[in-house]
């Protein structure tokens, strides 16, 4: 067996690459009983039959493929739909994750920056508006809190407060705006818009975020956020 020239006979491709047998043929005849041996598939084996089964299924499954795209496509335009009819609260002052003008803040001042309402849903009865700033070193700190704003206003005027709505206490004790004022290094400023199915709430007098967010549990329909930054 040594010194005859062998070649192997044509391999099953889809069987496993350890139990697949190999006959070794001489001179183009099969070899007697006693001269075959058992061989298994090099490693390489496994790989080109993986890659040939993956052509196979490219090529015989053109139909399949159209659908995923179809299906994938159909889900890109569902969330960009999502997206467009989702309510948003921004500021032509500031982009999100972007730095507020020094003017709304305590160095300037001190007044609210603008800001859009979009996308309020349809049924929505009444709007509340809290901002606060979770890096502060005392904690949380309540800068702005609002309630029972018109669904339809649209947007906030730089330091304005929509007609009907109620402001609430903040964290230096005021019932207004509060602009941000870090002792140091640069603090996340969030401006969260809750879209509610109330129309009114008759919070007691001196009630700030904890009385809001309590009240508004189970009233919300939507909400928006957006983050902008001030380094002092």
């Amino acid at each position: 067996m040594q010194d005859l020239k062998t070649k192997k006979a044509p391999l099953a491709i889809f069987q496993k690459p350890d139990r697949i047998p190999v006959r070794k043929v001489i001179y183009g005849k099969e070899a007697s009983k006693d001269k075959v041996e058992n061989k298994f598939l090099l490693p390489y084996g496994g790989l080109a039959a993986a890659v040939f089964f993956l052509f196979l299924v490219l090529v015989s499954t053109p139909v399949e493929n159209s659908r995923a795209a179809q299906m994938m496509e159909a889900f890109n335009m569902a969330q960009t739909v999502a997206k467009k009819t989702a309510m948003e609260i921004k500021s032509p002052s500031f982009p999100a994750n972007g730095f507020i003008p020094e003017v709304f803040s305590c160095r300037g001042n001190d007044t609210n920056p603008p800001l859009a309402l979009e996308n309020v849903p349809k049924d929505a009865k009444s709007l509340a508006l809290i901002i606060d700033d979770p890096d502060a070193p005392a904690g949380t700190w309540v800068h702005w809190v609002m309630w029972n704003i018109h669904p339809d206003i649209g947007r906030i005027e730089a330091n304005s407060v929509p007609r009907g709505a109620v402001q609430g206490v903040n964290s230096w004790g005021k019932r207004s705006y509060g602009g941000p004022c870090p002792p140091s290094g640069t603090h996340h400023y969030h401006f969260k818009l809750y879209a509610l199915d109330t129309e009114k709430f008759s919070l007691a007098p001196g009630s700030g975020k904890k009385e809001l967010e309590a009240a508004m549990k189970g009233h919300i329909l939507a909400h928006s956020e957006i983050i902008g930054l001030f380094s002092k």
